[in-house]
């Protein structure tokens, strides 16, 4: 699969919404699936040192100016991979910690100390045959195998790995 808008709209993906439409429309389906959040890949990103995500458990989501350059892959549109048992739920919940609410949705955070974050758009696609933690993993690997190391906003235990 090529990790553009459109190779991944060649592979089933739809929505293409930024995160604010999410919160309060029913944009996506209730169903499980995978979804991307995609940025510009000719913009240079611009990193902010505070995030804008929800403080959950009252634990700061951001991370170091240092880390957030080691993980950013170069010239990729998709900067997140993530997974859901219920599309609309999952996407909601992220986009409200995002908007700076405490929420539980702590996978896929640095997007929220991007500059541009309020841009980023998120697509997602329906699994029905496949369990979606599968089909993420699969789409994590060959990212990996792509661009030598996973979306930036992905696997941030490992920053820089």
């Amino acid at each position: 699969m090529l990790y553009t808008r459109i190779g991944l709209e060649r592979a089933g993906f739809a929505g293409w919404v930024p995160f604010e439409k999410l919160r309060y429309a029913s944009a996506c389906p209730l169903t499980g699936g995978v979804y991307v959040v995609c940025r510009d890949p000719d913009a240079l990103p611009s990193y902010t040192s505070a995030s804008v995500g929800g403080w959950f458990k009252g634990k700061d989501p951001a991370v170091s100016l240092d880390a957030l350059a080691a993980n950013w892959v170069d010239l990729a549109e998709v900067v997140y991979i993530g997974k859901a048992n219920n599309l609309r739920r999952r996407l909601k919940q992220y986009a409200d910690f995002g908007a700076g609410q405490p929420v539980g949705h702590w996978g896929g955070r640095l997007i929220w100390q991007l500059a541009d974050c309020s841009t980023l758009l998120v697509a997602w696609k329906e699994t029905p045959d496949r369990v979606p933690d599968q089909v993420e993993a699969e789409m994590i690997a060959d990212f990996r195998h792509r661009y030598g190391k996973p979306p930036f906003a992905n696997d941030p235990h490992r920053l820089g790995a």
